[in-house]
């Protein structure tokens, strides 16, 4: 896809994952509608950027008023929406307050649906492109993360859902779902867990490029990083067998997620 000229509305754009889209996109000519909640972050950001036709709104998108903000930012001229602000809170289930499961729900697939929803309207009059950007754990239930694998198993469910609702339409309806990637959602223990169990964890801004890959195909998922694509096709088929093999990788997680607990106290 040519990004010359388009007009991106990217949330989660001030994390790490949003600015590394934010910068390959605006290399490539692409004009940003950047979306957080952290003003600082997104001028600092707004900064670094070639262009400097791009905008900037602060918004909290889990309000209806900031989704609202946003909508008017737009304008009715948007080409892609990136679906890519969300929230993690490792831990074990027992330990895990409403709030921060209310949080992961809300934010992680709730915000996607909604927004779509409300930017459907311009997006069928002509070419229009959605990125939902999930994870592998939308795929595979990993200890330690039930509240954010559920949640992202209702973004992929979604992304389906949509792209299958709208066939035949002018708009095209993408996932991408990375593994374990390089930015400050991971806490030290979370580092520490996925080194000693030998998780590799992705740059954001190789993430960034597997996003354009797929925005250039036009069509489908695309599941990043190697042996989590297979485990993802063994867990659809097989799930018995991925219980078993994670079953021996739950002393390491319920030990880092106590860990976690103290860094947070």
């Amino acid at each position: 896809m040519e990004m010359k000229d388009k007009t991106v509305v990217l949330t989660g754009a001030a994390g790490g994952i949003g600015a590394a889209i934010a910068l390959l996109f605006a290399q490539q000519g692409a004009q940003l509608i950047l979306v957080s909640r952290n003003p600082d972050k997104l001028e600092a950001l707004n900064n670094e950027l070639p262009g400097g036709r791009h905008i900037r709104v602060v918004a909290d998108l889990s309000a209806p008023e900031g989704r609202q903000h946003l909508l008017e930012a737009c304008g009715g001229g948007v080409d892609i929406l990136v679906n890519n602000a969300g929230v993690n809170h490792f831990g074990l289930l027992q330990s895990q307050s409403e709030s921060q499961i209310r949080e992961m729900f809300e934010l992680n697939a709730i915000v996607p649906v909604l927004l779509t929803r409300a930017l459907l309207p311009q997006m069928r009059k002509s070419g229009f492109t959605i990125v939902n950007v999930g994870s592998g754990f939308g795929s595979i239930g990993f200890a330690g993360y039930c509240g954010y694998s559920a949640s992202k198993f209702a973004l992929r469910g979604f992304t389906e859902a949509l792209r299958r609702e709208l066939a035949g339409s002018t708009v095209k309806v993408l996932y991408l779902a990375p593994r374990a990637t390089e930015t400050s959602m991971n806490s030290p223990a979370v580092v520490a867990m996925n080194k000693e169990l030998g998780n590799a964890m992705d740059s954001p801004h190789w993430v960034a490029a597997e996003l354009l890959k797929l925005l250039n195909k036009s069509t489908g998922s695309r599941y990043l990083g190697w042996p989590e694509r297979f485990f993802i096709k063994l867990n659809g088929l097989f799930p018995s067998i991925v219980d078993k093999a994670l079953a021996g990788q739950l002393p390491v997680i319920r030990r880092q997620a106590m860990a976690h607990e103290r860094e947070g106290s």
